[in-house]
């Protein structure tokens, strides 16, 4: 599933795959792969990646269980 949440943190903040990927210490093709649905970052990395992009775990991370959007 592609995390647009973290894209758009991203793109609010005016930043690229690039710039996001050096202050978190990865490469560009790690954060495209995480945007894209790719790639399971560690918790390290997302709590890393949160930081940089000021939001919570929960704001870029927590997925509704489908239950939870029916009800």
């Amino acid at each position: 599933m592609k995390n647009k949440k973290m894209k758009m943190a991203r793109l609010s903040l005016d930043m690229s795959q690039e710039m996001l990927a050096a202050k978190v210490d990865v490469t560009r093709q790690t954060i495209g792969m995480i945007e894209a649905g790719k790639f399971n970052p560690s918790l390290k990395l997302c709590i890393a990646i949160c930081k940089v992009l000021h939001v919570t775990l929960d704001d870029l991370f927590w997925e509704e269980d489908e239950y939870e959007e029916n009800s």
